[in-house]
Parts: C-alpha cells; sequence; structure tokens
C-alpha cells in the first residue's frame, strides 16, 4: 500500500491560490499511530484563510490540508492499545505535542508550545488516507455519519468557548459576532445553555448565513453595516448590555463591537483570529469590570461530550452543510465558504 499514491488536496506554496490537487504517496505510519482511511473531512476558514494567503499562523508547505476529519481505521501500529482495523473514528487536530510539559501532563494539551496541527503542521485528512497518533482518535457510533461525525472539531471549538469559556444562565443575553460556522455553532451551543436572546451579529454579505443562524436558534440578526449595535442591545432586556459576547469574527473591528455591546461585569470571549492591532482604547474594559477569556482548541472530555451531543440528536449541525462533494471539487467548496454562499462544506475522498 504504502508504494501506491492518492489524490490530495495540497497547499504548496504561500501566496494566494497555490493550492491544488495532486497524487502524494500513501503515508507511513509509526507504531503509536494508525492509518485511517477517510470517511469525510470539512472544510474550515482556516483553510479558506490559508488558499487566500490571509492566514495567521505559520505552515509547512508543501501540505495536505484538512483537520476535520472522520473515518474508518485501515491498519494498527503494533504499539497501539484499544483500536482496531474496521473502528470508526474521529480524530482530534493536536497531531503533534510533547506529551510531557505541565500543560500536556494535566490534560491541557491544546496549549502545549509544540502543538502542531493537521492541514497546517503535518499532513492532513483531504486525501484517502491520513496517518494519526492514536492518542487523538474517539469511536463514533455506527449511527453517526461520517459526513456529521467529520464536524465534531468544529463544534468542539463551539463548545469550549461558549460552555468551558464563559458561564451562560438561562436568560441571559448571549451576543455573537461573526456567521461564520464557529459563530453559528456557538448559537447552538448558547440556546443548549439556556440564553433567553441569541443576536448574531454579520456583515451584509452574510445574508444566507444570517438564515441559517435563524433556523438553529438566534432570536435576532443584527447587520453591522446598516444597523446600530448599541442601539439593539439598549431595546433587549434591562437596557444594560448583552451578559455574554463571543467574538467568533476576529477582526479588529468586530472585538471593539463586543466591548460595546457587553453589560457592566459581563463575560468576553474571543474565539476569532485576527493578526490586525487593535488601534483603539481598551479603557472600557476597566471600566465596565468585563472578563475577557481567549478560547483555543479542545481537548479529551470536551471531544468525549460533543459526540454524545450529536449521537444523541441534541446537536444537529446539518443546517451548516452547504455543500457536500467528492474531492475533486474541492475549490468549488473553498470558493462558496469564501463567498458566504454556505456556511459549510464537506468533502468525501
Amino acid at each position: 500500500m504504502n508504494s501506491q499514491t492518492m489524490p490530495a488536496v495540497v497547499q504548496f506554496g504561500l501566496e494566494p491560490l497555490q493550492v491544488e490537487l495532486r497524487e502524494v504517496p500513501v503515508p507511513e505510519f509509526g507504531e503509536n499511530e494508525v492509518l485511517l482511511r477517510v470517511g469525510a473531512v470539512g472544510v474550515c476558514g482556516s483553510e479558506v484563510h490559508q488558499y487566500h494567503a490571509t492566514h495567521s499562523w505559520p505552515v509547512n508547505i508543501p501540505v495536505t490540508l484538512g483537520h476535520e476529519f472522520g473515518g474508518t481505521i485501515a491498519a494498527v501500529g503494533k504499539g497501539v492499545l484499544g483500536f482496531s482495523e474496521g473502528d470508526r473514528v474521529v480524530s482530534e487536530t493536536a497531531a503533534v505535542i510533547c506529551e510531557s510539559c505541565v500543560y500536556c501532563r494535566t490534560g491541557n494539551y491544546n496549549l502545549c508550545p509544540t502543538r502542531s496541527g493537521f492541514g497546517y503542521g503535518v499532513d492532513g485528512a483531504m486525501t484517502q488516507y491520513v496517518r494519526v497518533p492514536a492518542r487523538c482518535l474517539h469511536r463514533i457510533p455506527d449511527s453517526l455519519p461520517f459526513e456529521i461525525a467529520a464536524l465534531t472539531e468544529p463544534c468542539c471549538v463551539a463548545y469550549n468557548a461558549v460552555v468551558e469559556g464563559c458561564k451562560i444562565r438561562p436568560g441571559d443575553t448571549v451576543f455573537i459576532l461573526g456567521p461564520g460556522p464557529i459563530g453559528l455553532i456557538c448559537v447552538m451551543m448558547a440556546k443548549l445553555r439556556g440564553a433567553g436572546r441569541i443576536v448574531m451579529a454579520g456583515l451584509s454579505s452574510d445574508t444566507s448565513r444570517f438564515e441559517v443562524a435563524r433556523q438553529i436558534g438566534a432570536t435576532d440578526i443584527l447587520d453591522l453595516q446598516t444597523q446600530d449595535a448599541s442601539e439593539l442591545i439598549k431595546s433587549l432586556g434591562d437596557g444594560f448590555g448583552a451578559h455574554v459576547v463571543i467574538d467568533a469574527a476576529g477582526a479588529s473591528a468586530a472585538f471593539k463591537t463586543a466591548i460595546e455591546v457587553v453589560r457592566p461585569m459581563g463575560q468576553i470571549v474571543k474565539v476569532g483570529w485576527g493578526p490586525k492591532p487593535l488601534g483603539f482604547s481598551l479603557d472600557p474594559l476597566v471600566q465596565k469590570a468585563v472578563t475577557v477569556r481567549g478560547s483555543f482548541s479542545h481537548n479529551y472530555p470536551i471531544w468525549e461530550r460533543v459526540i454524545a451531543l450529536l449521537s444523541q440528536g441534541q446537536l444537529d449541525i446539518r443546517p451548516l452543510i452547504g455543500m457536500q462533494s467528492s474531492l475533486e471539487k474541492w475549490q468549488q467548496c473553498f470558493d462558496g465558504m469564501h463567498a458566504g454562499q454556505f456556511a459549510k462544506a464537506v468533502l468525501t475522498p
């Protein structure tokens, strides 16, 4: 098998649009790894950013893209315990960690200083076979289709931000910036936590995603280009502002809006990436005594909880999937997400 080649969506340069479908070798795998036959792989906004060279993280080129995936174990390394050929699994994204630092030892390996992930640090899953450390694997039931299971990862990002990253009480007003996949899943997580009003804020170009937001639980939609965020907030509840703001957009302007709409003693969770400097004062955070927290990635317990939510039907992410296709149509998926035509695409190699 290892002498064979397979098609893969490969980023080969750091300039815009330097991604193409190439033939790559079927990977070798180590004694503590498995060779996974990919069943489905989600397209993440981060990969769209890499495609357009607007990302703010290092990428080891050439690299096969894809970090949201699940599949069937095709072969296991001799040191792997607890998994067998034929098992249906999904994989976490932390492909490389040191396993010895204080964060790895306490289960917070998502914060390991040496952490490197699929699709930018090592080869990912937009192909037929991918090698995966066994420690990254989680079993999934037969009832969970791969095209849904592959999106466990973005659901875990949202779970970490909304459930672990802040405290939402039933009846709270939650304001979510950015109707991308993470922002939309944050809507669902806020609803599961019992939020009373859920505001989804975005731009005029996000019309189709606003429709999805309404479908999955947003009570209010805000077009930041035509509506005043502060005026909307004043009309909700007691008028003091949102109890919780989730910044899933990442742009500096979004964080400025977050500061404006959060209530005194409220919470802001920043999960969106944005490399540009802020360019405005943070004094209102002091004046309002606001709690600000960053949220990055996820860990094992979060994955187990999200798999349970997906398997039991408490979390239905099907409305987010606007396109499902073969690897050959990867560019249509990337372009559709970039244009905001749909929230999420899934490739089925």
